[in-house]
């Protein structure tokens, strides 16, 4: 082969397919390639990040020292094109398809029901299709931790593991521990807990595993001949590619690199593109000239000696975690303490994705304060080699290694070449310790390397290191605290010493950036006493010292427990009558869920760009409140590619939109209201452009000061969207005065970001004639977008078509805001004259779309000692932001749960939706129902530690138990409540473990365990009764298929699969015979929005009452041939279309009266979670949750599982990590995965156990079936009360009792500072700190 020039470009195959490039653009990542230029829409756009997993594919490489292929699993959206010289890249479209052939990783994870909205799988797929390449019988530990770097929002992740654990069902290899490979139901013996799994063989599954297809190998695409000869070949030269605006530079040799770093000092390397990339995309860093040494050999290079390990600054986190695990078996026991310290962080440095490129080098240059690594880098001795032109030079990584965030005492021209990890010597050991907010795929609050050297059979410290990284602006180390321990014997005393030490050592101002501050100060005592019993168990074990530890005390370093034990999913079968075709109440798959596995499924943006496309960014706010003197567009227009920017001016026709009675502005004019409020647009010819031009456009502000932020500013300025609603039953004024007892409490509720994987997007094309418009979006509400279209154009709603294939997520987030946007979109494709396409980036997204509303609950309560409540007066606050949006709907529902399960007889509620400066909260999945909830609950938890009594004893004495009225007058029978009530009590085994957890508290001081079981009455149904109509329009062809059209947008909750399975046995012809296409205003008009858990009950009337109809003018055809088929029936028929309207359920509310019939129904459902806690950290695990459900007779049971585990999982995130925070200036900082945690797989309880009440029917819905979507997501605030059940025993031991504030979520912080350990108290104890009084986040 000829010797490659700079100038020869790239060489790379995607999906077995050669692709060439001359010049690629150095700021375009693979992503983008793959979407636009390849037309490869499987991979998707999450977060642009590399945090949510959505754009994984596997990229491949030929080793030629090793001559092996290696495969890795990566984030396209960080990996730069001009990266894969020599790569071979394979996205979910290059591993099968529904037209060819499946590969078993697609087929499993659809059959196992664990795609539901579908914008995650492909990324799920590819994660999972990479391990098998490299391991092909995975363990089940394997499996969890290659899909860590994935999120999903909709499923609760347990049918994903489900699906997947199928390629680890041989022999051996799921042996976790001594716990066997969960296989079908029932088939474990035993938990962590002790408890006993039950055993139901004859139960019927939610999916088969009999007919899977097997795991071929001869499927997979070989590793192209081409490449392995072009790595075989040692190209040295360099590679050079000139973009719009930057120079990528790709040397071919250590001497070439040192030279172009001697010409370009300022340039940055790139090799994972995890820190650049990230600063690029998101703070807005810019470099002309980047280097990338990837080809540069001497920086992978490992050599392992006697006294350590030298690894090369290019390797990756993962080649160094194997490097370690062959290091560990390599030298003998003793020597691997360091190794092990550095293997223990590095397993949690980000997914598997990021450690696949994130280079050793990379972490430490880019100096991050919280790195994982480097403080035991710095604690074990590591030393770094710096090259430069002028030589080399071997440094110590330590304190002054690192002179300041994110800078070092490395020069401009300098390199990382390798890092030597020495080998621990004898009477030597280290140990790592690390902190996040969730437990996987998460930067550490508070991370620590700790090394101690004794003198030779002694506790006498001859050399102590302690450094802590999140305590300041780079690492610390704590010399003053290791001087009190050098030189001393390891002794209690000496330790007490210590933490005195560093309690004045460690200083963080209010203000410190992160915030969190007496907590990450607390943690730093806590990890040093972790690391003091670590060295008590060693210095024990060598016979240095003959003490015993407690066994009490042993518990704070025992980690928390992680095996994963077998769930179970009870749900009744079909009758034994029922027809073999008739597909209600199976648990059928989600119908497009193959086209999801396989990429196929076309979301919004998948959709292809047409000729003359521009693409538009919105422009939002930099101010919470102030007046716009200017917007100048005069430099954004001169830049290429940029065609107009978009102001209120431009709209034609409503510059508003107007929402309980309140105008939001879609484009602000004179003043703005909150930071991110939308000002204006740019369009331009392609994204990139577009960003830019957003970037030049210049507003000027003068500042107003009346800013109100928390609800305690709207409550002293006034600031209220009106109307406030208050709803009254009984004297709750006499029930407080007879009360043996009354407590007055409160508890806050913090807001929870949508966090859909597939943000707001939009394309609108004008048709050129009589004013038409299509617009194709993701939205839950077509026609409502429609309406908003049609008003700001000032055209017709006939000329705008609204069309929704799917939704990639939804949760009450895409109705109001996406009305809004879609209209801005509008405008820019009204006066262009062109397509225009609209897309957010999930920080722009979160910013502007707002979130679910932080309420601040107050109660009052009187009660008697027998647990009886007799009055409850109840008021909630509820942050609506700076529009009124839904928020005054949101107030009224949370009025109309406040009693939950609950009957008390006196009862009392207020609420207001509270005007503030801060973006516009919206609906959520339970529209306000999880925050009032936590409030009754929370009041019942108080009055249950007020008594000394047990929290479930004083639920079940209140609980709703024969026909009753609710407050506002609607009489219910509250029996399968009860039932769902004792059968949870049951099936969780309730009584015993909590006798279980008792003892298991007693005997261990730094763990506790807790339980709680909490109820819920979900009405379901709008309280609008003209919200509850559907329509369906249903086509019968000649050929015998069906065609249904509905009003229902499908957003993985299974509408479409579910209107299937109606249609089906209502025409008695199979599911495989109808389609539904999309969700269109041209075809059902006039739709309502598909929420409150009433879009099956709605669209799937409608479609029944269509297909009865069809069915009925059938029937003469039918008699006169008994025996034909459907085919014969209908073929030559001119009966084939009807269109049928659903009215729904007569639904009021009368706020004068206090009184009306709001739900249709009530869902009801229990659920018994249990956890255990890590006072001294917070940190948490869910050991298992059992839910019972009463949703009538299913129509899909694996749909409704999947919805009820997936809200409860929404409702952990809630309650247990979620947390928006703003800046003192209104600014939200949490603007994607990297600072706002959801759930993850490692957030799953251990044990998840779903039953659907047996024997339930309901006569006010389809088919007996009950809305479930939504009611769930409360569920998860049994995990908060399990947190704050074992808190209440770690309180105990510290000497406190009674009731205390433990707002909401529970994070690891507020679990922690809640215990009230010796540690936290000495925090507290240490006073004040120094620094502004300004804290560094609003407590909103």
């Amino acid at each position: 082969m000829a010797q490659q020039t700079g100038n020869d470009g790239l060489v790379f195959y995607v999906n077995g397919k050669k692709i060439m490039e001359n010049n690629p653009d150095p700021e375009t990542m693979l992503l983008s390639y793959l979407r636009k230029k390849l037309r490869l829409t499987g991979t998707k756009y999450g977060c642009g990040g590399g945090g949510c997993g959505a754009c994984t594919v596997m990229v491949s490489r030929y080793d030629p020292q090793t001559k092996s292929i290696n495969h890795w699993s990566v984030n396209a959206c960080l990996l730069p094109v001009c990266q894969l010289h020599g790569a071979a890249v394979t996205t979910v479209e290059g591993i099968g398809s529904t037209k060819t052939k499946l590969h078993p990783v697609q087929e499993r994870i659809a059959k196992a029901h664990g795609s539901q909205c579908g914008f995650c799988t492909p990324g799920m797929v590819m994660s999972m299709y990479t391990l098998l390449r490299n391991n092909p019988q995975p363990t089940l530990e394997d499996v969890t931790e290659g899909l860590a770097g994935n999120l999903c929002r909709c499923t609760g992740y347990r049918p994903i593991v489900d699906g997947y654990r199928t390629f680890c069902e041989s022999e051996s290899c799921c042996q976790l521990n001594g716990s066997a490979c969960y296989m079908a139901n029932g088939n474990g013996n035993g938990n962590e807990n002790g408890s006993v799994e039950v055993t139901e063989k004859d139960q019927p599954e939610l999916f088969s595993k009999d007919d899977l297809l097997p795991l071929d190998p001869s499927q997979d695409l070989i590793f192209p001949p081409e490449l392995m000869r072009l790595a075989e070949v040692k190209d040295q030269t360099t590679q050079r590619f000139c973009g719009e605006r930057m120079t990528w530079i790709s040397p071919g040799s250590l001497d070439e690199l040192l030279q172009l770093k001697a010409d370009y000092p300022q340039a940055p390397l790139v090799m994972g593109n995890t820190n650049i990339g990230l600063d690029m995309k998101f703070k807005g860093v810019f470099h002309p000239v980047i280097i990338s040494p990837t080809r540069v050999p001497e920086l992978f290079k490992v050599t392992q000696k006697s006294e350590g390990v030298c690894v090369g600054a290019g390797c990756s986190m993962s080649v160094l975690k194997s490097v370690l695990e062959r290091s560990i078996k390599d030298f003998p026991l003793e020597d691997t303490h360091m190794f092990r310290a550095l293997l223990q962080q590095i397993n949690l440095v980000g997914g598997q994705q990021i450690r696949n490129v994130a280079t050793l080098g990379g972490n430490i240059a880019s100096a991050y304060p919280n790195s994982d690594l480097t403080p035991v880098l710095a604690a074990g001795r590591c030393t770094l080699v710096a090259l430069s032109k002028d030589g080399r030079r071997r440094v110590p990584i330590d304190k002054d290694f690192f002179l300041g965030f994110a800078k070092t005492i490395l020069k401009p021209d300098e390199i990382a070449l390798s890092v030597f990890i020495p080998a621990t010597r004898p009477n030597e050991i280290v140990h790592a310790f690390r902190h996040a907010p969730r437990k996987e795929n998460a930067l550490a609050t508070v991370n620590a390397g700790m090394r101690v050297w004794f003198n030779e059979n002694s506790n006498v410290v001859k050399e102590i290191s302690i450094y802590y990284g999140g305590v300041g602006a780079t690492i610390l180390s704590a010399d003053h605290t290791s001087q009190q321990i050098e030189g001393r014997p390891w002794e209690e005393a000496v330790l007490s010493d210590a933490y005195r030490a560093l309690v004045d050592e460690i200083k963080l101002g209010p203000s410190a950036p992160g915030g969190k501050v007496d907590f990450r100060r607390s943690l730093t005592l806590s990890l040093l006493f972790k690391f003091n019993l670590l060295v008590l168990q060693y210095l024990k074990g060598k016979d240095v010292t003959q003490g015993e530890i407690p066994q009490k005390m042993l518990s704070a370093i025992q980690p928390l427990p992680k095996n994963t034990q077998p769930g179970y999913q009870e749900f009744q079968n079909v009758s034994e009558g029922q027809s073999a075709l008739d597909p209600v109440g199976r648990p059928m798959m989600h119908r497009t869920a193959l086209s999801q596995a396989t990429g196929e499924a076309v979301y919004c943006d998948d959709l292809p760009h047409t000729d003359g496309e521009l693409f538009l960014v919105i422009i939002t706010s930099s101010r919470p409140h102030a007046k716009i003197t200017r917007i100048d567009c005069s430099e954004a227009l001169k830049l290429p590619g940029v065609v107009d920017v978009i102001t209120a001016k431009d709209i034609p026709g409503k510059k508003f939109k107007t929402f309980s009675g309140y105008d939001e502005e879609l484009l602000a004019v004179d003043e703005v209201t909150c930071v991110g409020q939308m000002v204006c647009a740019v369009v331009a010819d392609s994204k990139a452009h577009a960003k830019r031009g957003a970037a030049a456009v210049k507003i000027s502000y003068e500042d107003l000061q009346d800013r109100i932020f928390t609800v305690e500013d709207a409550i002293e300025k006034e600031s209220f969207f009106l109307p406030k609603r208050m709803i009254e039953r009984g004297d709750v004024e006499k029930g407080l005065r007879d009360a043996e007892q009354v407590y007055e409490g409160e508890i806050r509720i913090g807001g929870q970001e949508h966090f859909y994987l597939e943000t707001q997007s939009f394309l609108v094309v004008p048709v050129g004639e009589e004013k038409e418009m299509k617009v194709y979006l993701s939205t839950q509400h077509p026609t409502f977008t429609q309406e908003s279209v049609a008003e700001t154009l000032g055209i017709p709603s006939n000329r705008v078509f609204c069309h929704v294939k799917r939704v990639g997520g939804a949760f009450g987030g895409k109705v109001t805001k996406t009305a809004i946007l879609a209209s801005i979109t509008a405008v820019a494709a009204w006066k262009t004259g062109r397509p225009v396409r609209c897309v957010l980036e999930r920080g722009e997204d979160m910013l502007i779309t707002g979130a679910r509303h932080p309420v601040w609950g107050k109660y009052k309560v009187g009660f008697m000692k027998n647990g009886r409540i007799t009055a409850a007066d109840f008021q909630y606050y509820a942050n609506a932001g700076n529009t009124a949006d839904e928020s005054v709907l949101v107030a009224e529902k949370i009025l109309l749960h406040l009693d939950n399960a609950y009957n008390i007889t006196n009862l009392r509620g207020r609420s207001a939706a509270c005007k503030t400066n801060l973006p516009s909260n919206t609906a959520f999945r339970g529209f306000g129902v999880p925050q009032c909830m936590l409030v009754i609950e929370s009041m019942i938890d108080d009055v249950a530690l007020k008594l000394g009594r047990l929290p479930e004893e004083i639920r079940e004495i209140n609980m709703y138990k024969e026909v009753s009225l609710t407050h506002y007058k609607m009489e219910f029978d509250p029996e399968n409540l009860v039932r769902c009530w004792n059968e949870c009590i049951e099936k969780a085994e309730f009584r015993q473990r909590r006798q279980a957890i008792d003892l298991f508290n007693r005997q261990n001081q730094f763990k506790k365990r807790g339980i709680a079981i909490v109820p819920i009455k979900y009405g379901i149904g709008f309280a609008e009764g003209f919200l509850n109509q559907a329509a369906a329009l249903v086509h019968i062809y000649k050929d015998g298929t069906v065609l249904v059209s509905h009003g229902g947008t499908e957003m993985g909750q299974g509408i479409h699969t579910k209107v299937q399975q109606v249609a089906s046995r209502e025409l008695n012809i199979p599911a495989s015979s109808i389609h539904i296409s999309e969700t269109s205003t041209q075809c059902v008009p006039n739709t309502c929005p598909s929420a409150a858990s009433f879009g099956t009950d709605a669209n799937g009337m409608a479609v029944k009452d269509a297909c009865q109809i069809l069915y009925n003018r059938l029937e003469p055809i039918r008699k006169k041939n008994p025996k034909g088929t459907w085919q014969n029936w209908v073929s030559g028929q001119t009966i084939k279309i009807v269109l049928s309207v659903f009215r729904g359920h007569d639904l009021d509310m009368d706020w004068e009266k206090q009184e009306g019939k709001p739900y249709a129904y009530f869902t009801y459902a229990v659920a018994c979670s249990e956890i255990e806690l890590d006072c001294l950290t917070g940190e948490y695990r869910t050991l298992r949750t059992d839910i019972v459900a009463d949703i009538g007779r299913s129509i899909n049971p694996s749909i409704d599982v999947g919805q009820i585990e997936g809200a409860f999982v929404q409702g952990l995130g809630l309650y247990t990590m979620e947390e928006l925070k703003f800046s003192p200036s209104g600014v939200l900082y949490t603007r994607g995965p990297g600072q706002y945690k959801i759930p993850s797989f490692c957030d799953v309880p251990l044990k998840f156990n779903v039953y659907l009440l047996a024997g339930s029917s309901n006569t006010h819905a389809i088919y007996s079936s009950k809305g479930i979507g939504e009611p769930t997501v409360f569920l998860g605030s049994s995990v908060f009360f399990a947190i704050k059940d074992a808190v209440t025993a770690a309180r105990k031991d510290a000497g406190l009792s009674g009731p205390f504030q433990l707002n909401s979520p529970a994070t690891p912080e507020r679990a922690c500072l809640a215990c009230a350990t010796h540690f936290t108290k000495m925090v507290a104890q240490s006073g004040a700190n120094s620094g502004p009084v300004q804290p560094w986040a609003l407590n909103i």
